[in-house]
């Protein structure tokens, strides 16, 4: 085998072309891997958002809770169904709510986006992944308060804390900031289900129930429970199952992704092949050399390979570095399921950064392998007398 020193000392003498193929072959890493990493952060949204023992009942027909009604009678019937979690004080882990659009600008002049305004009862916070304050307090009932994420507040006007929501001609104070755990919660302004019903002009509306079983079991019997009661008409569905539906986003960002970045490696493979390809044409008399004193063409073949992924790989890790500054920046899409914003964060985990490294090795890879094939199959006497 040739030593590996001898391909860390090409690529040190030929430094120019070395840093102009790297730098390329970083360029394209970084780019994909922030549209892998924008793909999965809204996934990660979507994913801790839902629990296995959580249920969403809507009115049967509806698609999303936005477009659910439900008597508020049948709301509270469905409170007092067996199977219900209760909590460390007995009371039923249970949330009825209703959930409007608010059309609201976004900051810097970036135009108007519907979010999702949801009037609740104390119970479903209980309900939301890792919900906690973290600047400010919660909502008083009864005084149109109201309160969101620092995410929400940092994209949109009117949302700093003792801004006011105008919310059908009512306005609705800013007194807190929660978090829950980079969900789809923090894409929402929470207030109380009567403030937001009576802004609204519809004291008896309901959108949805939002609960929370006590096991495997009592969620099964739940939802058959709903779907074959006639005096319900109602249906639940697993929240885990509902935002899985949501991913319609993630999968167009996805596709997106997978397209920019097959374009881009094809270019930088070419980089790659071309850096190569010089490579082979100006040591012709080093290959004759290495033939000349018995490495086999295998070994020929293996070193310029090596080489070629030794240049992608120092390009992959310079990209995949590059993405770590925005790791954890909040960013927003449109969530065609909803027809509303939902925020999200960048994540650049050890998956993401491995597709990155998976790219610039297969970049290395291909673009070598002809050049490779080139080197091992000249004449070694004519490589000899080359200049």
């Amino acid at each position: 085998m040739i030593p590996i020193k001898y391909n860390v000392r090409n690529l040190r003498v030929r430094w120019m072309t070395t840093l102009m193929t790297v730098l390329g072959t970083a360029l394209v890493v970084w780019a994909s891997v922030l549209a892998f990493g924008l793909t999965d952060g809204l996934n990660h949204a979507l994913d801790v958002t839902g629990d296995k023992l959580d249920l969403i009942v809507m009115r049967k027909g509806s698609q999303d809770e936005g477009s659910s009604g439900i008597e508020q009678q049948v709301a509270r019937q469905v409170v007092t169904l067996p199977g219900i979690a209760r909590d460390a004080h007995g009371q039923p882990m249970c949330s009825v709510e209703f959930v409007t659009i608010l059309t609201q600008p976004r900051r810097a002049n970036g135009g108007t986006v519907n979010l999702i305004v949801r009037g609740m009862e104390q119970a479903g916070r209980a309900l939301r992944p890792g919900f906690k304050l973290v600047e400010g307090r919660d909502i008083k009932p009864g005084v149109n308060e109201a309160i969101t994420s620092k995410q929400m507040a940092a994209r949109f006007e009117n949302l700093d804390l003792g801004d006011k929501i105008d919310i059908n001609k009512v306005d609705f104070t800013v007194v807190g900031y929660f978090e829950a755990e980079g969900s789809a919660a923090e894409s929402e302004v929470w207030t109380d289900l009567r403030d937001l019903t009576n802004a609204r002009r519809t004291p008896g509306a309901v959108s949805v129930v939002n609960l929370r079983v006590a096991d495997e079991a009592s969620k099964q019997a739940i939802i058959e429970r709903l779907q074959t009661d006639q005096q319900f008409g109602l249906k639940a569905i697993g929240e885990q199952a509902y935002y899985d539906e949501q991913k319609t986003a993630s999968i167009a960002i996805r596709i997106v992704g997978y397209f920019i970045a097959g374009f881009l490696t094809v270019g930088a493979m070419f980089g790659a092949a071309n850096t190569m390809y010089a490579a082979v044409a100006g040591r012709a008399r080093e290959i004759g050399t290495l033939r000349a004193i018995g490495f086999r063409r295998r070994s020929i073949l293996f070193s310029f390979l090596l080489e070629s992924v030794l240049l992608c790989l120092l390009g992959g890790v310079l990209g995949c570095l590059a993405t770590m500054p925005l790791n954890g920046l909040s960013t927003g899409t449109a969530n065609w399921a909803t027809f509303s914003e939902i925020t999200f964060s960048f994540r650049f985990g050890p998956a993401v950064l491995l597709q990155g490294l998976t790219l610039a090795l297969v970049m290395g890879l291909i673009g070598g392998l002809f050049p490779a094939l080139r080197a091992i199959r000249l004449n070694t006497a004519t490589a000899l007398r080359a200049q």
